[in-house]
This record gives C-alpha cells, sequence and structure tokens, in this order.
C-alpha cells in the first residue's frame, strides 16, 4: 500500500483466511453445552458467482469432489442461489465435524483455483429453544460472530448475540467490530 492510499484512508482489502474456521470444531462443546444450543445439523458456503469458464470448471470439479466426499461422510450436498444472487453449497450431516470438513474442503477448493476473494461467509445453524441461531464465519476477516434472527421479522436479537460473544471470546476467533456483525438474511439452511 502506498503513502498515497493511507493518506486518502484507503486500506488493502483483507485476503481470506479459511482455516481460522476448525476453531469451531474445539469450541462446538462450549457452544452445546454452555450457551444450550442444538446442533441443526446443517451448514452451508456462500460465495459471489462467477460468470466464467474457470468458473464454471471449478465448480464441476468441486460437485465431483463433494459427491465423493458426500459418499465416505453420508453429507448431503445441495446448490441453492439465495434471493441477493449469491450462490450457496448447503450441507447436512448429523456430524458436526463433517460439515466443518466439508466447509474447509469447499472454501479450499475455491482458494486453490483463484476464486478467494468469492468466498462470502459459511454458515453454522442451531436452535436455542426453537428458535433458529447461527455462528457466521467471515472469510475476509478470519472471524466468526452470531447471529440470532426473531422469526418472521427481518430483525436480531442483539441481547442473544452479545451473550453469545460473551461466552465464545475465548474459543473463537470474534469479531471485535459489532458493525461487521452483517445479517444473513433468507439464508436457505
Amino acid at each position: 500500500m502506498s503513502l498515497f492510499d493511507e493518506l486518502l484512508g484507503r486500506t488493502k482489502p483483507v485476503k481470506s483466511q479459511p482455516n481460522q474456521l476448525f476453531a469451531i470444531s474445539t469450541a462446538y462443546l462450549t457452544l452445546t453445552e454452555n450457551l444450550g444450543l442444538k446442533p441443526s445439523e446443517r451448514a452451508g458456503v456462500t460465495f459471489r458467482p462467477i460468470t466464467s469458464t474457470d468458473f464454471q470448471e471449478t465448480d464441476q470439479e468441486l460437485t465431483n469432489l463433494l459427491a465423493i466426499s458426500g459418499k465416505e461422510t453420508e453429507t448431503k450436498v445441495e446448490q441453492l442461489k439465495d434471493s441477493f444472487g449469491f450462490q450457496w453449497i448447503v450441507l447436512t450431516d448429523p456430524q458436526f465435524e463433517d460439515l466443518v470438513s466439508t466447509v474447509h474442503v469447499v472454501s479450499l477448493t475455491l482458494q486453490e483455483h483463484g476464486f478467494r476473494d468469492q468466498l462470502l461467509a459459511a454458515a453454522f445453524k442451531f436452535f436455542q429453544d426453537e428458535q433458529p441461531v447461527y455462528w457466521i464465519y467471515n472469510y475476509k476477516r478470519g472471524s466468526f460472530y452470531p447471529f440470532a434472527p426473531i422469526e418472521g421479522k427481518k430483525q436480531r436479537d442483539n441481547a442473544t448475540e452479545l451473550r453469545m460473544r460473551s461466552v465464545m471470546e475465548r474459543e473463537l476467533p470474534i469479531e471485535k467490530e459489532l458493525e461487521r456483525w452483517y445479517p444473513l438474511w433468507d439464508m436457505p439452511l
């Protein structure tokens, strides 16, 4: 970054950091025991699709890789688009470790083929008293944050999110800037 960029307040885009994703595996016990979250057996990765031959080839390779991986782990895989046009790979598996590993395979495959900057987020769905609660991993920031939408409304339960942050900040790399806790409305999870 040049001095001119610094003076104008420009910053370099942050590169995605998929390896921090595994922190949720070690935090799983605290999520379920201390926070009382029940796993939904679903997770997803969202990314910006690109209309290019390279991306289509990578998408096909990813589809084939997930089919092979899914046979071994019995992870069910769906590819969907959300209402904003982002592509989702939605995973269903009763084993949380398999979900985390498969999410990592997806992100690593995209990264290895030069689509690192297309990765947006990974989401792990839980329930707290029948209410969905998500732990979102922001690839650009290499950090997690809780997202507790209020069912049927485009509102969040901020108190629940802040309480979860305080319990989990020793175990997960939590996003410190609350304004970066982006809501992911209408997730296909």
